[in-house]
């Protein structure tokens, strides 16, 4: 029903309240309200005392109920209603920039849940091209997909999604650049002889942790489990030692030996 057909409907003897909610689309008890705080009271009343709108209650109570809509406070709704022409222009054109800013407000909430619910499926939001490029020739984009099917569940790939939603390609170029920072100083440190267990080592292993904060949060335990596998995996072992022979033993070590120093146990350690 239109805001015109709505009034035109009402009878010359008024609507009772409950006629008049279900013209305006609001409760009876919405009506009470707004009656007994002053906002749109009917104009009239039968002689047992019950509220009777008339044409110009019920457009008033349309007013009202837009305005609620559009989130207007109770008491900057009664003083639009009655202010003069312009006061009331100027608050309307205010309360419309208002909703402009709100709308704008949700539409970047909805841009970053899209963000965020690509980022979970897809891992990393950037195009095969930019991945290779930015990742290195060796880098295969099917990678971030096969993660997810093998660890989507977890923890650590919900922190690795809503970290990689708000990442650009100029972010993972920093990423990239640090971490071949540390696999560089990693090599220097085999080949130097640096020993696990020493100064220089445990600064080492942790900066390989905090690099593996910038996917998810990394404990002690749970980079001696990745350690192990640098070992134990073809692939992972394959890499290490493609940068510097013997690395992912020696970063094996060097992490089992720092962990240690923080109370954790290699033997018992467990992903948490």
């Amino acid at each position: 029903m239109t805001y015109a057909s709505a009034t035109d409907a009402v009878p010359p003897d008024g609507l009772t309240v409950g006629g008049a909610a279900s013209v305006v689309g609001v409760t009876v008890r919405t009506l009470h309200h707004w009656d007994e705080t002053g906002l749109a009271r009917p104009s009239q009343r039968t002689t047992g005392g019950h509220r009777l709108y008339d044409a110009a209650d019920v457009a008033r109570l349309h007013r009202v109920r837009l305005y609620r809509e559009l989130g207007l406070p109770v008491a900057d709704i009664a003083a639009l209603l009655d202010a003069p022409t312009d006061d009331a222009e100027q608050s309307l054109r205010r309360q419309r920039d208002e909703v402009r800013e709100h709308i704008a407000r949700l539409q970047r909430s909805a841009d970053a849940l899209d963000r965020m619910i690509e980022a979970r499926r897809s891992g990393v939001l950037l195009s095969a091209e930019e991945q290779v490029a930015i990742f290195g020739a060796a880098w295969q984009p099917s990678w971030p997909v096969q993660a997810r099917e093998r660890w989507g569940d977890s923890e650590q790939w919900a922190q690795y999604a809503e970290r990689s939603a708000e990442r650009g390609p100029e972010d993972w170029r920093l990423i990239v650049e640090a971490l071949g920072a540390l696999h560089a100083d990693l090599a220097a440190a085999v080949r130097s002889g640096v020993r696990p267990g020493s100064e220089q080592a445990n600064v080492l292993a942790e900066r390989h942790r905090a690099s593996m904060g910038a996917y998810f949060d990394c404990t002690h335990s749970m980079q001696v489990c990745l350690a192990r596998s640098y070992v134990e995996d073809p692939g992972f072992r394959s890499f290490y030692d493609g940068i510097e022979q013997g690395l992912a033993e020696w970063l094996r070590d060097v992490v089992d030996a720092n962990a240690r120093a923080h109370g954790v146990d290699p033997a018992t350690a467990t992903w948490a």
